[in-house]
């Protein structure tokens, strides 16, 4: 057993295999060709798409910009508040170390406004055609890095299917009419870093799937979800829901989910802070690794294998305070390690899953006197300049190395 009566260095977790393919993708894409030495592209909500796209004589619409992008190119939205009326389509790609990037000009507040397309009002019961899923939708489509952009009040924010290479960084998804981010089909290799969402709902649906970020019903290798926070949405916080290849998850939050904010009828959002899989009639089996993660009063559970078969880990995760289990993997093979568990409805409901190490392996009655802090100010609150979810002592027990360090 490891005691401290300090607070320890923050924890940090060695990277998969998986892991550090996408970071050398991301280095690869950082090393991509800059605006000045392209020319670029610039938008502004006042500019001309009958002009060049220069900095002083800007396109006006986003869609232009990704149209005349090639490889190498980068597209710089100035600020302001950009109200679409047609999905935002991408379907072209970049090359490795020719990344096209789509950013918020420098020190300047991007929004990206979806609420006048038609399908952010589905009537209940409709469907979303495919290819109005996203205020963006990117489809088979690679090599792309995204930054530093607000996008609400769309059906989706950003959506994209059979996607790879990918970087989104610094992104807010928020009072979109489905999920803020949504990947799926064949994707691989993608970053999803420094990302909020939160306040997304489905009223089509009556809060059944619209998720803070969804990586689902798919497969594919090396998708790694860092610094994310996954807040007030009206399903759950993070969905796996039927993808089948391993995800990484890390420094994570996911709080305040599944809860009814907006009186919906016929209330069917599940509440689950992380939900790693499930499907029907069979759920793939899919191995994925959450480490120094933290799920704390959402509406159901903390972390759910959903019917998930597959091995999970769970190294260093904290749940707190959700209204259900802290952790549900008896329909899994979930390995559980180091894992911090206090005032949930129970801590785990462990199967044939194994456990070594955990708050509940260590003693039976753990509550908020064990923590250092119960104050999530900090880590709710405004980011580095950097984008990073500042350092706190939230959640960080007094006596014992457990749970994680954000």
């Amino acid at each position: 057993m490891i005691r401290h009566k300090t607070r320890p260095a923050r924890w940090v977790p060695a990277l998969t295999a998986a892991a550090s393919a996408v970071s050398m993708a991301a280095l690869m894409v950082a090393g991509g060709t800059s605006a000045g030495a392209t020319g670029g592209l610039y938008v502004a909500p006042t500019g001309n798409d009958s002009g060049p796209g220069t900095v002083d004589q800007p396109l006006k619409s986003i869609q232009k910009a990704v149209d005349l992008a090639q490889p190498g190119t980068s597209i710089l939205l100035r600020g302001g508040t950009y109200t679409v009326t047609t999905t935002v389509q991408i379907r072209k790609s970049g090359e490795q170390g020719r990344p096209i990037r789509l950013s918020n000009y420098p020190g300047e507040r991007v929004v990206v406004d979806g609420e006048q397309l038609p399908a952010s009002h589905t009537p209940v019961g409709g469907s979303i055609p495919r290819e109005q899923r996203g205020t963006f939708h990117q489809e088979g489509s690679s090599w792309w890095h995204v930054s530093g952009l607000e996008i609400i009040r769309g059906p989706y924010a950003w959506y994209c299917d059979g996607c790879d290479n990918n970087v989104y960084e610094r992104l807010v998804t928020r009072d979109n009419y489905e999920s803020g981010f949504q990947l799926q089909g064949s994707s691989s290799d993608n970053l999803i870093s420094n990302l909020d969402s939160y306040g997304n709902r489905d009223p089509r649906k009556n809060g059944e799937s619209a998720d803070g970020l969804a990586i689902k019903e798919g497969s594919g290798n090396g998708n790694v979800v860092r610094g994310a926070r996954l807040w007030n949405n009206v399903d759950d916080g993070f969905d796996a829901w039927e993808f089948g290849s391993p995800i990484r998850i890390e420094d994570t939050i996911a709080y305040g989910n599944g809860y009814n904010r907006w009186n919906l009828p016929g209330f069917a959002g599940d509440g689950n802070g992380f939900k790693m899989g499930g499907g029907s009639p069979i759920a793939p089996a899919g191995n994925h690794t959450l480490v120094n993660t933290m799920a704390f009063r959402n509406a159901a559970h903390g972390y759910t294998d959903n019917g998930n078969p597959g091995a999970i880990t769970f190294l260093r995760d904290t749940a707190w305070k959700n209204a259900k289990n802290g952790f549900t993997v008896n329909r899994s093979k979930s390995t559980l390690t180091g894992n911090l568990a206090v005032g949930n409805a129970s801590p785990v409901s462990l199967g044939s899953s194994t456990a070594s190490g955990n708050s509940w392996d260590i003693k039976s009655s753990w509550n908020d006197a064990d923590l250092t802090s119960t104050d999530d100010a900090t880590i709710t609150g405004a980011r580095t300049t950097g984008g990073d979810i500042r350092s706190s002592s939230f959640l960080v027990p007094k006596n014992y190395q457990l749970g994680a360090r954000l």
